[in-house]
Protein backbone atom coordinates (compact mmCIF):
# COMPACT_ATOMS: atom_id res chain seq x y z
CA UNK A 1 0.00 0.00 0.00
CA UNK A 2 2.81 2.44 0.85
CA UNK A 3 4.47 1.63 -2.47
CA UNK A 4 1.21 2.38 -4.31
CA UNK A 5 0.82 5.67 -2.46
CA UNK A 6 4.42 6.60 -3.23
CA UNK A 7 3.96 5.70 -6.90
CA UNK A 8 0.73 7.72 -7.08
CA UNK A 9 2.43 10.72 -5.48
CA UNK A 10 5.36 10.41 -7.90
CA UNK A 11 3.01 10.20 -10.88
CA UNK A 12 1.06 13.22 -9.66
CA UNK A 13 4.21 15.31 -9.18
CA UNK A 14 5.51 14.26 -12.59
CA UNK A 15 2.22 15.27 -14.22
CA UNK A 16 2.17 18.62 -12.43
CA UNK A 17 5.81 19.63 -12.88
CA UNK A 18 6.84 17.83 -16.10
CA UNK A 19 3.75 16.57 -17.91
CA UNK A 20 2.16 20.02 -18.24
CA UNK A 21 5.40 21.78 -19.18
CA UNK A 22 4.99 24.48 -21.81
CA UNK A 23 6.36 27.96 -22.47
CA UNK A 24 3.83 29.54 -20.15
CA UNK A 25 4.92 27.38 -17.26
CA UNK A 26 8.59 27.99 -18.02
CA UNK A 27 7.92 31.74 -17.90
CA UNK A 28 6.04 31.17 -14.64
CA UNK A 29 9.08 29.37 -13.16
CA UNK A 30 11.37 32.25 -14.18
CA UNK A 31 8.88 34.77 -12.77
CA UNK A 32 8.64 32.90 -9.47
CA UNK A 33 12.43 32.67 -9.23
CA UNK A 34 12.75 36.41 -9.85
CA UNK A 35 10.06 37.13 -7.26
CA UNK A 36 11.80 34.87 -4.72
CA UNK A 37 15.12 36.64 -5.29
CA UNK A 38 13.73 39.71 -3.55
CA UNK A 39 13.79 37.79 -0.27
CA UNK A 40 17.35 36.61 -0.87
CA UNK A 41 18.46 40.19 -1.59
CA UNK A 42 16.67 41.50 1.52
CA UNK A 43 18.12 38.76 3.70
CA UNK A 44 21.69 39.36 2.51
CA UNK A 45 21.36 43.13 2.97
CA UNK A 46 19.96 42.67 6.48
CA UNK A 47 22.70 40.22 7.45
CA UNK A 48 25.37 42.65 6.25
CA UNK A 49 23.79 45.58 8.11
CA UNK A 50 23.04 43.62 11.25
CA UNK A 51 19.46 44.93 11.17
CA UNK A 52 16.39 44.64 8.98
CA UNK A 53 16.76 46.65 5.78
CA UNK A 54 14.87 46.72 2.51
CA UNK A 55 17.23 47.64 -0.34
CA UNK A 56 15.98 49.23 -3.57
CA UNK A 57 16.83 45.98 -5.35
CA UNK A 58 14.08 44.31 -3.29
CA UNK A 59 11.51 46.57 -4.97
CA UNK A 60 13.05 46.05 -8.41
CA UNK A 61 12.79 42.25 -8.06
CA UNK A 62 9.29 42.66 -6.61
CA UNK A 63 8.15 44.68 -9.62
CA UNK A 64 9.86 42.47 -12.21
CA UNK A 65 8.68 39.22 -10.65
CA UNK A 66 5.23 40.63 -9.91
CA UNK A 67 4.69 41.80 -13.49
CA UNK A 68 5.90 38.46 -14.85
CA UNK A 69 3.66 36.55 -12.41
CA UNK A 70 0.74 38.82 -13.37
CA UNK A 71 1.34 37.92 -17.01
CA UNK A 72 1.45 34.26 -16.08
CA UNK A 73 -1.80 34.60 -14.10
CA UNK A 74 -3.47 36.30 -17.08
CA UNK A 75 -2.18 33.54 -19.37
CA UNK A 76 -3.63 30.93 -16.96
CA UNK A 77 -6.88 32.92 -16.57
CA UNK A 78 -6.70 32.74 -12.77
CA UNK A 79 -8.77 35.61 -11.34
CA UNK A 80 -7.51 35.21 -7.75
CA UNK A 81 -3.88 35.24 -8.86
CA UNK A 82 -4.54 38.17 -11.25
CA UNK A 83 -6.06 40.33 -8.50
CA UNK A 84 -3.34 39.48 -6.01
CA UNK A 85 -0.47 40.21 -8.37
CA UNK A 86 -2.04 43.36 -9.81
CA UNK A 87 -2.45 44.82 -6.33
CA UNK A 88 1.07 43.74 -5.34
CA UNK A 89 2.67 45.37 -8.39
CA UNK A 90 0.86 48.62 -7.55
CA UNK A 91 2.24 48.52 -3.98
CA UNK A 92 5.77 47.70 -5.18
CA UNK A 93 5.73 50.55 -7.69
CA UNK A 94 4.49 52.96 -5.03
CA UNK A 95 7.22 51.89 -2.60
CA UNK A 96 9.89 52.28 -5.26
CA UNK A 97 8.50 55.75 -5.97
CA UNK A 98 8.96 56.65 -2.28
CA UNK A 99 12.52 55.31 -2.35
CA UNK A 100 13.37 57.20 -5.53
CA UNK A 101 12.02 60.44 -4.00
CA UNK A 102 14.30 59.88 -1.02
CA UNK A 103 11.44 59.54 1.45
CA UNK A 104 11.78 55.82 1.94
CA UNK A 105 15.56 55.70 2.13
CA UNK A 106 15.46 52.04 1.11
CA UNK A 107 15.56 50.84 4.72
CA UNK A 108 12.98 49.66 7.20
CA UNK A 109 13.20 49.14 10.93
Amino acid sequence: MLADLSRAAGNYLHDVFVGNLDWGILIGYVAQAMFAMRFVVQWIASERAGRSVVPTTFWVFSIGGGIMLLGYAIYRKDPVFILGQAFGVFVYLRNLQFVMRGKGGGAAA
